[in-house]
């Protein structure tokens, strides 16, 4: 038994917000916030309802499936529109599907441990899962606060995963938590984001690395196998400690948060699909998908590329 990712999509806001237009009302520069953080822009707008169907939609387009051919909807946000209904549900409604729909927040790991639920529920008899992770992580932004406010921007990104007989794209999985390290970034109900940016590093790239060698090795395979290595795009500076620590070179790395920032659990699938259509990755080759998030979450997978 397997699993095969069929068909991927994004959606992605139209407006355009840049570093210099952030400076005008933020004492910083475009040269202050693209040096520790590699954005040099972000897209802003939307709602995770709208990004994630346009995304969903998008991704049932790639892979050449109706609405009526999906037999479960994984949202993975940590945004949702409201406390209820789920996003899910509305974005079932929008895409015109009527199968089972749940949202799933584990915040910026949401999409990958939605990889690892849509995994489980295709071994145990579901066909094909549409999962989709989308948040609109600006709504939830102190606009006054430059350690947070350069960081984020809004998108959704999707995929179509599929039982197959004879094919499986997923090698590995590594993933966790640890409940200990709640407040170093977090957003209570009513507020915005608030993050102990150094202990978030620190404990990201610790994370991220024993998680990535943890997955590695359950494939059975070396860095130096690796086609790609697509990251969650929080910060240029934790992608680059993580690729350091692994051995792997940075141009093997994927890097979409120069146009994007950080959004979320968008990141992995929107870089995924932009690799994708340039080209990065082929038939049978290998790629590490990697990510961490508050909580403190993280996840690691190895996929061959089918």
């Amino acid at each position: 038994m397997g699993v095969r990712f069929t068909g991927w999509g994004i959606g992605i806001p139209d407006r355009v917000v840049t570093n210099d237009e952030l400076s005008l009302t933020l004492d910083t520069s475009d040269a202050w916030i693209s040096e520790r953080t590699g954005i040099r822009e972000r897209r802003i707008g939307g709602t995770t309802r709208t990004l994630g169907a346009t995304a969903g939609a998008a991704a049932l387009e790639d892979a050449g499936l109706g609405p009526s051919d999906i037999d479960f909807i994984l949202v993975a946000t940590s945004t949702p529109d409201r406390m209820a209904p789920s996003t899910a549900s509305m974005i079932q409604a929008d895409i015109g599907a009527t199968c089972p729909a749940l949202d799933l927040n584990a915040a910026c790991s949401s999409f990958m441990y939605g990889v690892r639920v849509a995994q489980g529920l295709i071994e145990t008899g579901t066909k094909r899962v549409l999962l989709i992770g989308a948040d609109r992580l600006t709504g939830w932004v102190d606009w006054s606060d430059r350690n947070t406010a350069v960081l984020f921007g809004d998108g959704g990104g999707a995929c179509v995963m599929e039982y197959s007989e004879d094919v499986n794209d997923i090698l590995s999985f590594s993933l966790g938590t640890d409940g200990t390290a709640t407040e170093i970034l977090s957003c209570h109900h009513g507020d915005t984001f608030t993050m102990d940016g150094r202990e978030v590093f620190r404990r990201a790239v610790r994370a991220v690395v024993d998680s990535s060698l943890e997955a590695l090795e359950g494939a059975g395979l070396s860095a130096d196998d690796l086609s790609l290595i697509i990251p969650h795009q929080a910060n240029i500076r934790i992608i680059q400690a993580v690729a350091e620590r692994l051995g792997i070179s940075m141009d093997k790395a994927v890097i979409t948060l120069d146009r994007y920032g950080n959004t979320s659990s968008s990141s992995i699938p929107l870089a995924f699909d932009i690799a994708r259509k340039e080209g990065r990755i082929k038939p049978g080759e290998y790629a590490l998908l990697t990510g961490f998030g508050a909580g403190m979450t993280w996840a690691s997978s190895i996929i061959r590329w089918s």
